[in-house]
């Protein structure tokens, strides 16, 4: 295995470490290079110049990066300069952890082969519909991007055929291996053809991971990208802690305390940034929305304008303000917090360009927090939470920008006339200055309010009424959680952690969903919410952990569990025992 250590730039728009300047110079299709030209990349990161051209030329690869970096893409475009659209067979599948990465790559591979014609990526993960995947797969998908336990139910189904696949591409394998997929992803790997050219991408090399590239990989290339940190050291990193209906509140008080000169609000999607221009606009701001909808013509003047200044505040999504360079962006806010760091990584490049210092503000939700986590796991840097402006904040602003206005106007041209027309209507009605001042000052402000008062308060959401007695759901030892039945156990080396993953990714399920996991020998019991849907109990009835079919069922009570043995493993997902042991937490993606 040839082995290369690289250093990631420091920065999203740092040159590359691999010699190639830009994606031009990587002999890609120049279908795909004209995708990247559009979505804003302007030159590949360091993993993308070291192993794009390794894949270009047919070598297996191993790349050692952490997410961030942009691997996805350092697969994705190789895959899309190759793969043959005039065959509808299944060409290239991509194993990820999570369906939240799955449809992450799937968008990717979309974005970058949107000029190749008849090209189809199709997702398939759990918790979403069967109907929709099968006729996917019916119609044919040359890019199948899933999780490895659906997967290997459309491998048994018969519904996926992986007779003509070229291209295998294993993301994230360490995550995958710690979420109990490890089996999973050998029994995957062994039902694809021999002759096929492999990726695998991976934060960390454990001795798991090097048995699988020992069996599956042929003379691989390996790749190792040191991470630096992965935003610049001259912006000013800070968080907000507001919920979704406060936002645009927060944001009014932000801008109107914050000292800014040009700044980008980030959003998720393309009608959200027309919604946000426009309240922003209804509030005496100059905002703008861009997105991937607005005419190339209309982009460039919107640009034009913030780079003039007679535009200050953008409302994009991520796609829209990829490559934008303006040396007058010195605000980025997060009105949305990005679902992957990367795109949180590119959005704050957006300021401190060319050595200037710059600010990045990030709105998050309770809900939110492991969001935040995650970017500061991976950019391995604090973001430092601050307080929103108070109401007295915003006020105090707003009468020190009116006193500067009248210092202003004072030296305006016109002045004098507007002086002896103020005098003879003081003469004629005999009031006093001051009172015709502010007469002027409130016509100026159109019936708007001058003040900031608080908003009211949030309205509480009545509690529903309590049925009868014998109407209420019997109440378990843990609360709102029933307990179900898996048909794994100790013999099958399972964890908490491979429980969990399995259940959680199949299921659709969150982590709150999780109570007790006590683990026997020959089963184990599980506390899930008592009204899973139809759907998820169909689709955890199929999944296997350790290549063992689960078969959830609801437990029937201490005499139906009597010959798994006393023994066992007893956890509770959410950490009240010592002897539990906590899953990783994956990372989850937009």
């Amino acid at each position: 295995m040839t082995t290369s250590e690289i250093d990631e730039p420091g920065t999203p728009d740092a040159e590359p470490a691999g010699g190639a300047a830009t994606f031009a110079d990587l002999q890609i299709n120049p279908a795909v290079l004209q995708a990247l030209s559009e979505v804003g990349y302007e030159s590949p990161s360091a993993i993308q110049a070291a192993t794009i051209p390794a894949l270009m030329a047919g070598s297996d690869v191993v790349g050692l990066a952490q997410t961030g970096t942009g691997k996805t893409a350092a697969f994705a475009v190789p895959i899309l300069s190759k793969i043959d659209v005039a065959s509808r067979a299944t060409q290239a599948l991509v194993l990820a952890p999570t369906r939240e990465l799955a449809l992450q790559v799937a968008e990717a591979f979309s974005r970058y082969g949107t000029h190749l014609p008849q090209i189809t990526v199709l997702p398939i993960y759990g918790g979403s519909s069967y109907s929709v995947q099968l006729s996917g797969l019916r119609r044919g998908a040359q890019v199948v991007v899933g999780t490895p336990g659906r997967v290997i139910d459309h491998l048994e189904r018969g519904t996926l055929d992986l007779s003509h696949l070229d291209y295998l591409v294993l993301d994230e394998a360490d995550e995958m291996l710690q979420m109990g997929f490890a089996e999973d992803v050998e029994r995957i790997l062994a039902e694809t053809p021999e002759y096929k050219q492999v990726a695998l991408f991976s934060a960390t090399m454990p001795p798991a991971i090097r048995k699988i590239t020992a069996k599956y990989l042929h003379d691989a290339v390996e790749v190792a990208v040191k991470s630096k940190t992965a935003t610049a050291e001259n912006i000013t990193q800070r968080y907000i802690q507001v919920a979704g209906p406060r936002k645009m509140d927060a944001l009014t008080r932000i801008l109107e305390v914050e000292t800014f000169e040009a700044m980008i609000v980030f959003v998720r999607t393309k009608q959200a940034t027309e919604e946000v221009a426009e309240k922003l606009r209804a509030r005496g701001f100059s905002a703008a929305a861009i997105n991937g909808d607005i005419p190339q013509g209309q982009r460039e003047r919107t640009i034009s304008a913030l780079k003039d200044g007679t535009l200050d505040i953008l409302v994009a999504t991520d796609v829209a303000a990829r490559g934008l360079d303006v040396d007058r962006i010195s605000h980025v806010l997060n009105y949305d917090i990005p679902h992957d760091p990367e795109s949180y990584v590119h959005r704050i490049g957006r300021t401190g360009r060319a050595g200037r210092s710059g600010t990045a503000l990030l709105f998050v939700s309770p809900r939110e927090r492991h969001l935040l986590k995650s970017i500061e796991r991976v950019t391995r840097q604090k973001v430092t939470e601050i307080q929103l402006p108070s109401v007295e904040d915003v006020n105090a602003q707003r009468v020190a920008k009116f006193r500067d206005s009248i210092t202003e106007a004072l030296n305006a041209p016109g002045f004098e006339m507007f002086r002896r027309l103020i005098e003879d209507y003081e003469r004629e009605h005999d009031v006093p200055m001051a009172d015709i001042a502010a007469a002027l000052a409130l016509q100026s402000r159109d019936g708007a309010e001058f003040l900031m008062t608080e908003p009211p308060p949030e309205k509480r959401r009545e509690r529903p009424e309590r049925p009868d007695r014998d109407q209420r759901p019997v109440r378990r030892p843990s609360g709102s959680f029933a307990t179900y039945r898996i048909d794994v156990g100790k013999r099958h080396k399972v964890g908490p952690g491979s429980i969990v993953g399995a259940i959680a990714n199949e299921g659709g399920l969150h982590r709150s969903d999780f109570g007790h996991i006590t683990i026997k020998t020959d089963f184990s019991l599980v506390e899930l919410p008592p009204n899973l849907s139809p759907a998820t109990l169909e689709a955890l009835s199929r999944t296997r952990i350790s290549g063992q079919l689960i078969n959830l069922q609801p437990d029937r009570g201490a005499g139906h569990r009597t010959h798994g043995g006393s023994e066992g493993h007893r956890g509770d997902y959410k950490g009240d025992h010592k002897t539990a042991k906590k899953p990783k937490k994956h990372r989850k993606s937009p």
